[in-house]
């Protein structure tokens, strides 16, 4: 519908009226303090005793609602947490280590950032085993994942992909640096025996290095680094 000359005018100045008491009336609401009564529209006065205990033990039980939900989404999170870990050593298992894997391979594709993967073997890890028993290789393993931890940054990314193989994100980290990390990485962990009680055992690693390219498979470069690392080790590590 249209309006026009003097009758626009005035409708002009009623609509500005009633939407100046509108918004008065709206911000008297916000200043003026609100109780769970309130905000259900009714007033202390409009309920009955009963009436207003119901409501309170409704809001209470609203409440411990709210509470138990906060409760259970922690406990899922401490759930999925302890999924990604490996069952003997603090580092990720190997779904989660391909898992970020495949993340930091977007990031680059997305932001061009560099990343290098690094893939840890233990050599003779079997011959451990076999003299000092399973007890002795299992702190083998845990020795080479603390030393590990202790030496690479919060931004690295380390995983345990299972038996005596281990790997690496350095992030922002290209080729060059990445292979002068892992020989650091390599001398930290064989730079003391482990401890087995009456008797301490040499830790010997071998290790491939690999870019991980912008979009990369995870699973095509756990492949590749883990090929350099075995070419390595033929070669006696050199």
């Amino acid at each position: 519908m249209k309006i026009g000359g003097a009758r626009a005018e005035a409708f002009s100045a009623m609509r500005k009226r009633a939407l100046a008491q509108a918004g008065a009336q709206v911000t008297a609401q916000q200043a003026a303090p609100m109780d769970k009564a309130a905000f259900l529209g009714l007033g202390e006065t409009d309920l009955t005793p009963a009436v207003q205990g119901a409501i309170r033990t409704l809001l209470t039980e609203i409440d411990d609602l709210r509470g138990e939900v906060g409760r259970l989404k922690g406990r899922l999170s401490e759930v999925e947490g302890l999924a990604d870990r490996d069952v003997l050593t603090p580092l990720l298992n190997r779904r989660a280590f391909v898992r970020e894997l495949n993340r930091v391979a977007a990031f680059g594709a997305r932001y061009g950032t560099p990343a290098s993967l690094v893939y840890f073997d233990l050599d003779g890890f079997k011959t451990v085993n076999d003299r000092f028993g399973h007890a002795a290789g299992d702190a083998a393993l845990k020795t080479v994942a603390q030393r590990l931890l202790a030496h690479t940054r919060e931004t690295d990314v380390v995983g345990r992909l299972g038996g005596d193989e281990f790997a690496v994100i350095l992030v922002q980290a290209d080729l060059e640096t990445a292979n002068a990390k892992a020989e650091s990485l390599k001398r930290a962990i064989e730079s003391t025996p482990v401890d087995l009680g009456d008797w301490s055992a040499p830790l010997r690693v071998s290790y491939g290095v690999r870019a991980v390219e912008p979009g990369a498979d995870p699973e095509t470069a756990l492949a590749e680094a883990d090929a350099r690392m075995f070419v390595r080790k033929k070669m006696g590590g050199a």
